[in-house]
Order: structure tokens, then sequence, then C-alpha cells
């Protein structure tokens, strides 16, 4: 797996990016509800992400 060094500079672009993750993760069949811890070294702050799948709101769509 490669990553590629792309510049996130807001929120939007952040959550961009994690959508397409997300997306390719699930059309590939892994789960991706749940915990996920991100350890980053020490130059960088560790996360905790939680995913839950949440009901689509059928109006807005």
């Amino acid at each position: 797996m490669t990553l590629e060094d792309t510049s996130l500079t807001s929120k939007e672009e952040l959550n961009a990016e994690l959508k397409a993750l997300l997306q390719r993760a699930y059309e590939s069949g892994v789960d991706v509800e749940g915990g996920f811890e991100c350890r980053n070294g020490v130059e960088h702050p560790d996360w905790d992400v939680i995913i839950t799948e949440v009901t689509k709101n059928e109006q807005l769509e």
C-alpha cells in the first residue's frame, strides 16, 4: 500500500479524504465499524478513531 503525500488544509478536505477511504474499504469488504488506534510515533499525536454507521436521512438525499 502506498500513501499519497496530500496536504490537507481544511476540515472539508479531511472529510473528503476520510469519505473516500471508508468507501474504498467498504467496497473491498472491510468491516469499517469500530474503534481504531492511530499511533504516530513521537513527532505526531496519537488518535483514537471510532466509526459508527448512521441511518440515512432520506429527505436530504
